[in-house]
C-alpha cells in the first residue's frame, strides 16, 4: 500500500508535526469566538488568576474545558472508529455508523425524561451503559446466522439500530417540552456550555483507553492478517477482540457523556491516517488521536464564526464534512 509517508524519519515528522498544530488549534479554541483574548491575557489567567476579570473567568470556566473536551472527544473518536474498523474489517465501520452513539444518546433522553435525571454530570455514567449495551446488541444481531459475523451484518445492523434508537429518542423529546429543552442541544453534539466537571468525570475512563489502544496496537497489527492466521500464530483472537471492545464502548461512551453523539470523526481520520502512514496501527493509533483532536478542536473553532455572532453545534460542523466523505469511502467500495 502506497502512503505519504514511507520512511520511519518522515513518519516522526509527520506526528510532531500534528501535535505541534494540535498545541496552536488548542490555543486558538481558547483565544477566539464572540470575545476573543490576546495570548497575554491567557498566560496571566494561568500564572495570576484575577477571578475578578471577566476574561479569565471566560477563560476558566468556558474556554478551557471546552478546548480540552474538544481534543479529548476527537482523538478518542477517531481511535475508537479505527479501531471498530480493524476488528470488523469493515471500513465504514464508526461509533456513529454502528449504533453506539444512539444508544448512548437513547439511554440518556430515557432517563432524563422518565426517571426525572437531568444536569450533564448525571449523563456520563449513562452514556457508558447506553454505549456498552448498543455495542454488545450490534455484534450479537451481526453474528446471527450460519456463516457468523461479517462487515456486512453488522453494519446492516448497526445502521438499523441507529435509526432505531435516533427515531425513539426523537420521539421521546418530541412528546416531553422539558426534557426536549434539557436534551436538544447536547443530543446534536455540542462542546459549548461544559465546565470541568464533566471532563474530570469521563477523562479518566478515556485516557485509559486511549493508552490501553496503544498498548493493543501490536496485536491488532496480527489480527488484520484475518482470524485463521492470527489463531495460527498463537493469538487468541476473542480476548483481543473483546478487549478491543470494551476499548471502543470507553472510548466512544466517554465521549457521548462529554459532547453529545457527534458523528463522522471516526470514518474521517482513520482513513485519512492509513493514506498518511499505512495499515500498521502502531502508527495508526497515535496518527488518529492527534489528528482526530485537531479536527474537532478544528471544527468547534469554525461553528464560532459560520453564522457569527451565533454558533453553530459542532455536531453539524462534523455532519458539513463527514457526509461527503463517507459517500466517497462507499463509492471506492471500501477503499480509502
Amino acid at each position: 500500500m502506497n502512503t505519504l509517508l514511507e520512511t520511519r524519519s518522515g513518519r516522526v515528522a509527520g506526528l510532531l508535526l500534528g501535535m505541534l498544530v494540535l498545541t496552536v488549534c488548542f490555543i486558538c479554541s481558547i483565544a477566539f469566538g464572540v470575545a476573543n483574548i490576546s495570548p497575554q491575557t491567557i498566560i496571566q489567567s494561568f500564572t495570576t488568576y484575577d477571578a475578578s476579570s471577566q476574561q479569565h473567568l471566560i477563560i476558566q470556566t468556558a474556554r478551557l474545558p471546552r478546548a480540552l473536551i474538544a481534543a479529548t472527544v476527537g482523538a478518542s473518536l477517531a481511535v475508537a472508529g479505527a479501531l471498530m474498523q480493524g476488528i470488523t474489517r469493515n471500513p465504514l465501520a464508526s461509533p456513529s455508523i454502528f449504533g453506539i452513539n444512539a444508544g448512548a444518546a437513547f439511554f440518556i433522553v430515557i432517563s432524563s425524561a422518565f426517571f426525572g435525571v437531568s444536569g450533564l454530570s448525571a449523563f456520563a455514567s449513562l452514556a457508558f451503559v447506553g454505549a456498552a449495551f448498543t455495542a454488545t446488541l450490534v455484534y450479537v444481531l451481526g453474528s446471527i446466522g450460519n456463516d457468523g459475523l461479517t462487515p456486512l451484518k453488522i453494519t446492516l445492523a448497526g445502521s438499523a439500530l441507529t435509526a432505531f434508537f435516533s427515531s425513539l429518542s426523537l420521539g421521546v423529546l418530541l412528546t416531553g417540552g422539558q426534557t426536549f429543552d434539557q436534551v436538544l442541544y447536547w443530543f446534536v453534539g455540542s462542546v459549548a456550555g461544559r465546565d470541568m466537571s464533566i471532563y474530570e468525570a469521563a477523562a479518566p475512563f478515556m485516557l485509559f483507553a486511549l493508552i490501553g489502544a496503544f498498548f493493543l496496537a501490536r496485536h491488532m497489527n496480527v489480527l488484520a492478517l484475518g482470524d485463521d492466521i492470527a489463531v495460527g500464530l498463537g493469538q487468541k483472537t476473542i480476548y483481543i477482540k473483546l478487549i478491543a471492545g470494551i476499548l471502543i464502548v470507553l472510548l466512544a461512551g466517554g465521549s457521548v457523556s462529554m459532547a453529545g453523539p457527534i458523528a463522522f470523526i471516526g470514518i474521517i481520520i482513520p482513513h485519512l491516517v492509513r493514506y498518511m502512514v499505512g495499515i500498521d496501527y502502531r502508527w495508526l493509533i497515535p496518527y488518529c488521536a492527534i489528528y482526530g483532536g485537531i479536527l474537532l478542536l478544528a471544527a468547534d473553532i469554525g461553528s464560532r464564526y459560520i453564522a457569527f455572532p451565533k454558533e453553530v453545534p459542532v455536531g453539524v460542523m462534523t455532519a458539513i464534512l463527514g457526509i461527503p466523505f463517507f459517500v466517497y469511502i462507499a463509492r471506492q467500495g471500501g477503499r480509502s
